[in-house]
């Protein structure tokens, strides 16, 4: 690391709402200005207040002070949401204003798009340009699926979940590892994203001791444009474990790394219904969150990115 003293580290993530009321400007904020339809917002706050609200601030506000302990003393960490309140400009200029020089902001998904996720970098370099002369140098940490803290925090999430199911099921139960889906326009200009989850996957099942017949990596969470997006869906997938004979069925994502609606929604309620419909069991690994592990590989993330 060059420099001498405290570095400083960003963690950067969406965001949520922050009550109910405020559900249609954070979508509209999302969709770069765009108003959502009257009935997706409506979806949309329906679907928060079931989950009451998400957690996914406070949860990263928590992953931001674990990782400042487990840097000891050596780095101050901040949060920063691309779409709510801490904005990134209010977390950089935070850390400005201790004096911090030196700075690795690191997105909270291992594996990175341009297309997808470049906009953190604008909004980093607009804080930048507004703090002017006191503005830290900040370095954007490249993708980082591969890293092995990462990928054994997400293998040990995997055991633990299986050691719930009885012995007599516990080698046979299908895991299905998600990533958010995005529209397939996208994914054709982002060869190299896909190449990323695909090799999470394959790290991740190789952690967990997975052999190649027990887990599919599938999509979760499509959203409301027009246009196809991406399969298997894991609701394709779902119906089918029924009728090849399983009775179970776990789930894993690869991508999130906290609890909010893509979870504590789309997987923990409308997974979880169609599991039930079809005479599944269903579980889910618990959320990295502040999995020791985990931020033992954020840590290594930011040392890495600073050099």
């Amino acid at each position: 690391m060059t420099g001498v003293g405290r570095f400083g580290v960003l963690l950067l993530t969406y965001g949520s709402p922050t009550s109910l009321d405020d559900v249609p400007r954070y979508l509209a904020a999302v969709r770069g200005g765009r108003e959502a339809d009257p009935e997706i917002a409506a979806e949309f706050t329906r679907r928060y207040r079931v989950i009451g609200g998400s957690p996914l601030v406070q949860i990263t506000a928590a992953q931001a002070a674990a990782l400042e302990r487990r840097l000891g003393g050596r780095a101050v960490v901040r949060s920063g949401m691309r779409f709510s309140a801490p904005s990134i400009a209010e977390a950089l200029t935070s850390l400005a204003g201790l004096g911090i020089r030196e700075v690795a902001a690191v997105i909270l998904s291992p594996q990175y798009s341009p297309l997808i996720m470049g906009g953190y970098g604008r909004a980093v370099a607009a804080a930048i340009e507004q703090l002017g002369s006191v503005a830290p140098v900040v370095r954007l940490a490249p993708a980082w699926h591969l890293e092995p803290a990462f990928l054994d925090a997400l293998g040990g999430r995997i055991v633990a979940a299986l050691d719930r199911f009885d012995l007599t099921e516990r080698s046979s139960v299908p895991v299905l590892l998600t990533a958010h889906s995005l529209p397939r326009r996208v994914a054709d200009e982002e060869p190299d994203y896909l190449g990323q989850l695909a090799a999470t996957a394959e790290a991740v099942a190789q952690r967990a001791g997975l052999p190649p017949d027990r887990w599919t990596f599938c999509w979760q969470s499509a959203g409301h444009e027009p246009g196809e997006w991406m399969k298997p869906d894991f609701a394709d997938l779902i119906p089918g474990l029924r009728a090849g004979g399983h009775r179970s069925v776990l789930v894993a994502p690869i991508q999130f790394l906290a609890d909010h609606l893509e979870i504590l929604y789309d997987i923990d309620i409308g997974a979880r219904a169609q599991a039930d419909q079809h005479g599944l069991r269903f579980e889910r690994i618990e959320s990295l969150n502040t999995d020791p592990r985990f931020i033992d590989a954020l840590a290594a993330v930011a040392e890495a990115t600073l050099g």
